[in-house]
């Protein structure tokens, strides 16, 4: 989904030409050039390779799911910090490594993206937690990833229950908390006094709303992403359906499954191929829209029927910040206009240019929000 949430939300809807010097550089400055031309070079098969590494993982899932054989366990749904790693927590980020980028979404260089004065082991935690939409799976954040823990974050990425390489089928799950399980499980072995920044994208949202009530002493701010931020006794369903109408690109996108008979409610609801770009990457890179249109997965139905459950004194005790998008064909910026209208943050902010997926179109101003965010202080 960046999606199921949106399901029934309404549409409101080079090259430079060398200069040619009249005096040659001095030698140290001609190589310093093809210095930074290597770097550049290097850079870009870096950034080529990651992408490319990415698309084959979510092709071979395909392939084992064509196959009918899932050799996953859900412990693989669970991204870690390679604990080899020799990067220390306080280490300064490696120069100018460049991560894919649309032109929506302009180099920064590390200066520019974090403050390198901060110190992580000051901050109250510099744990993030990252909760994808429905339809989407831990795979949707490998920027945001790979940005996060060059700077020194740690960072797990979870895969909720049959979504990306998690081995359940979206048609069985018949609740919310059967499809939020992998996150509150992961919370649950969370040791006590460790505490992490949860960051919920699109369904994603009322997925960490859930958690934060059964968890609030773990969580030490909740960020919802273009999400559902609901309100006590409210559904995703509820919250979308007032927005909708017939002729919204969700409601033309959306395709319900029926498992268990068309007589019976709906299970799940997939999404055309045909549509994803429009609705979801209108501003994204194309190799991203390639790597979504192989990796997603249907959306179980029942859990976003499902109305929570939250009071002040759990899910209230939890820090919420929401960031809007502006570019947004699934959830408009409307509705999430009305949502932190109906339930404040503590703070609101917006990336412009931004679709649906801003860990595809703006990865670099997402990372500096989201840095920034883990930067700010209770008092």
């Amino acid at each position: 989904m960046g999606n199921l949430c949106a399901c029934l939300a309404t549409q409101p809807m080079k090259k430079k030409p060398i200069k040619r010097l009249p005096n040659p550089p001095q030698q140290s400055n001609t190589s310093n050039r093809w210095t930074r031309i290597r770097s550049s070079r290097k850079e870009k098969l870096d950034d080529a390779l990651l992408q490319e590494q990415a698309l084959a993982a979510a092709i071979l899932f395909q392939q084992h799911q064509q196959n009918g054989s899932l050799p996953f366990d859900r412990s693989a749904s669970l991204r870690y910090p390679n604990s080899s790693s020799k990067k220390s927590s306080n280490a300064l980020p490696r120069s100018s490594s460049s991560r894919a980028r649309s032109l929506t979404d302009p180099l920064l260089q590390p200066h520019q993206l974090v403050n390198q004065d901060v110190k992580l082991d000051d901050l109250e935690t510099n744990h993030f937690v990252l909760v994808h939409g429905g339809g989407f799976g831990a795979w949707c954040w490998y920027k945001t990833i790979a940005l996060l823990e060059e700077v020194g974050f740690k960072v797990t990425a979870i895969d909720l229950t049959g979504s990306g390489i998690h081995s359940s089928d979206a048609n069985s799950v018949t609740s919310l908390s059967q499809y939020v399980k992998p996150l509150t499980d992961f919370l649950e072995n969370l040791p006590e006094g460790n505490k992490v920044i949860l960051v919920g994208h699109d369904f994603g949202g009322a997925c960490i709303s859930y958690a934060m009530e059964l968890f609030p002493h773990k969580v030490a701010k909740a960020i919802f992403i273009a999400a559902a931020m609901l309100k006590n006794g409210q559904s995703t369903l509820e919250m979308f359906s007032q927005q909708a109408t017939s002729d919204d690109l969700m409601r033309q996108a959306q395709i319900f499954l029926y498992a268990n008979g068309n007589n019976q409610p709906p299970t799940a609801i997939d999404l055309d191929k045909s549509m994803l770009k429009d609705l979801l990457f209108n501003q994204s890179p194309a190799k991203d829209v390639a790597l979504a249109s192989v990796s997603m997965r249907p959306i179980p139905f029942a859990p976003v029927l499902e109305k929570l459950s939250l009071s002040d004194l759990k899910y209230g005790l939890v820090r919420r910040f929401y960031i809007e998008t502006s570019e947004d064909n699934a959830i408009p910026i409307t509705v999430q206009e009305s949502m932190t209208k109906e339930s404040p943050p503590e703070q609101v902010l917006r990336l412009k240019g931004a679709d649906h997926s801003p860990f595809f179109s703006k990865p670099q101003a997402l990372h500096k929000l989201l840095v920034e965010i883990s930067k700010i202080s209770s008092t």
